[in-house]
């Protein structure tokens, strides 16, 4: 049994040493580390996909090379260009200049979903603002993150890092994360993993930067081309087997269209329970205690899905609907499953479908994201005014879409900010530029001198303001 204080001590005390020569490179010089790792990294995609599969018995593995491609290519193609040392700029007429510092070490739990690629993007970008980090692997997942950090470690130190730039807790525990979350030289904590991690981090008394869980809502409006809709789902929520947790967890159409959209599904390889084999998937999907999602489903194909749960379906089916009726406690399957499954609803019309996303969001996935296919503006516009989530998709696959670079120009990331929602700082996909301090120095403006207040006069006198301003403003 370690001492985990002293472990922990350990760890931040290279951490800060790491930090300290960090802090003296410039951009040029960072940017050579970055360029290195994340080259490395995406030689590696296809090797680090496979262990990952086989350690974590989830997932595709061919889909987690994708992962991995979005972790180091598209993240290091966000990012490159990006400035995270020195001045950021210089405004003579302001008088400000603001100056990009590093945070100190980074703590960064990674989840068993996405080991491999959740460690490479978060080297990158804690790389790229020149703080070193410590990777906490799940503990399912430990064998594939630990190659993963060798990897980025050393393409690091031959472009010039200062060692312990990465470190990992390759016998991590409750107890050592604990000590590692609430040690007085730890900076941040970048928390992607489960719901009692996150709400660890926070806290923690370190500041932190976390994830809300997701129950993503896809509206399919009359608008909508159904064929490409339902096409879009299903590329998102079969990818790695559902594991995203931006992807789809219940589609929801009205009436008018419900046939062409079972047909669709239908033709594409979905297959859609009766009743009696959903209550079957229930059982197996969802724990009775707690409501929540068995572990034991997460990123597993339907043909096991489908032993699990003692039903047949039909050879080559790539993904399982459920009617149902309602939400909440009376409906498991309403809540987040990450496996190829999904809720599947039909309401009178737009106003109905629109208000059960609603719903569904506020279930377990505020601020997180929404998906709605349609090609009337003007229900895009009206779904993305009252949907709470920080990503309103249209006509895109919510896996893919959510975590930006495939389809559109969110940031790349493997950190989906929920906002206060969520119970996130931020809305956004995180990356380099949430990692960074920003120092202003702030010049007295030449020849101005603010008046004694009782000197101060009305904004505009006899017009109901009462903003006071100095004298000095007459002239100006």
């Amino acid at each position: 049994m370690i001492d985990v204080r002293k472990r922990a001590d350990e760890v931040l005390e290279r951490a800060t040493l790491a930090a300290a020569v960090f802090h003296q490179l410039d951009q040029a010089e960072t940017d050579r580390i970055v360029e290195s790792v994340a080259r490395a990294g995406f030689d590696a995609r296809v090797r680090l996909a496979k262990m990952a599969r086989e350690e974590t018995g989830l997932g595709v593995w061919q889909d987690k090379v994708t992962k991995n491609v979005l972790a180091t290519q598209m993240v290091y193609e966000d990012i490159r260009r990006e400035k995270t040392v020195g001045i950021l700029s210089d405004d003579p007429r302001s008088g400000i200049t603001e100056i990009a510092q590093p945070l100190g070490p980074v703590f960064a739990v990674t989840p068993v979903t996405n080991p491999t690629s959740t460690v490479l993007y978060k080297v990158l970008i804690c790389l790229k603002t020149r703080n070193p980090i410590i990777i906490n692997p799940h503990r399912r997942s430990t064998r594939c993150c630990v190659e993963t950090v060798r990897i980025c470690y050393e393409a690091a130190l031959a472009a010039g890092a200062p060692e312990d730039c990465i470190q990992i807790l390759d016998e991590s525990s409750r107890e050592l994360t604990h000590a590692v979350m609430t040690h007085p030289q730890l900076a941040l904590i970048l928390a992607t993993g489960g719901t009692g991690l996150v709400k660890e981090a926070y806290s923690s008394g370190t500041p932190a930067i976390g994830v809300g869980p997701g129950n993503v809502p896809v509206l399919i409006d009359r608008s909508a081309d159904i064929p490409f809709a339902v096409s879009s789902i299903l590329m998102s929520k079969t990818f790695d087997n559902g594991t995203v947790c931006a992807s789809e967890q219940a589609v929801v159409l009205e009436k008018a269209i419900e046939a062409e959209v079972v047909a669709e599904f239908t033709r594409q390889g979905a297959y859609f329970l009766s009743a009696r084999e959903t209550a079957l998937v229930e059982k197996v999907a969802i724990l009775e205690s707690s409501g929540t999602m068995h572990p034991d489903i997460v990123g597993q194909g339907v043909p096991e899905i489908a032993r699990m749960a003692g039903i047949e379906v039909p050879e080559g089916t790539r993904l399982l609907l459920a009617r149902l009726e309602g939400t909440g406690k009376g409906f498991p399957l309403s809540g987040e499953v990450l496996a190829p499954i999904l809720a599947f609803y039909v309401r009178p019309d737009f106003e109905s479908a629109f208000k059960l996303c609603i719903e569904l969001n506020y279930l377990g996935g505020i601020g997180h994201t929404a998906v709605i296919h349609a090609n009337d503006e003007a229900r895009v516009l009206e779904f993305g005014h009252l949907m709470n989530a920080g990503r309103i998709l249209v006509n895109t696959p919510s896996s893919q879409g959510a975590v930006g670079a495939f389809f559109n120009p969110l940031l790349a990331s493997l950190t989906l900010g929920c906002g206060t929602g969520g119970k996130n700082i931020t809305t956004e996909n995180i990356s380099a530029k949430h990692l960074i301090n920003i120092q202003r120095i702030s010049r007295r403006r030449p020849n101005e001198k603010w008046l004694a207040f009782p000197h101060a006069r009305l904004l505009d006198e006899g017009s109901g303001w009462d903003v006071l301003i100095p004298e000095y403003h007459k002239n100006h």
